[in-house]
């Protein structure tokens, strides 16, 4: 990963009227992080080496190389995103409240040469995390 004195770090919070497992399941199962996120081979395992695939566009394959860093059962989830070793991290960290769910999305590790990326991460989170609670809405 890069130096962390010179890297920036991305963070995304929302209340969701949601229990942290059913949040959980969405962050972890493949078939549901699809419906929010793109397709993957994730498993929540530590370690674990997979992918996020999306359409090919310009100047990007729609491949994202991740491995599994943390996995806390509905508490915290941690994988790298990008070329493993070279891109950033998301740490997706659960907290119950009364309301339901504080969720709390951090990537950090975008260089000073990554403004655009940090650019488009806060754009796509925002929209992908808006997926996510409606899909855990429509959860049984």
């Amino acid at each position: 990963m890069n130096d962390s004195a010179a890297t920036r770090t991305l963070v995304i919070e929302r209340e969701m009227a949601h229990s942290p497992e059913k949040i959980w399941r969405a962050l972890t199962e493949g078939p549901l992080m699809e419906e929010w996120l793109m397709s993957n081979d994730f498993e929540p395992v530590v370690g674990h080496r997979f992918s996020f695939r999306a359409t090919p566009v310009a100047n990007w394959s729609g491949v994202i190389e991740c491995e599994v860093l943390v996995v806390e059962p509905n508490s915290r989830l941690s994988y790298s995103w990008g070329t493993l070793g070279v891109g950033t991290a998301v740490t997706w960290t659960l907290t119950p409240n009364e309301g339901g769910t504080h969720l709390r999305m951090e990537q950090s590790g975008f260089g000073p040469d990554q403004d655009a990326n940090y650019k488009g991460a806060s754009y796509g989170w925002r929209k992908f995390i808006g997926n996510l609670e409606r899909v855990v809405g429509e959860m049984e």
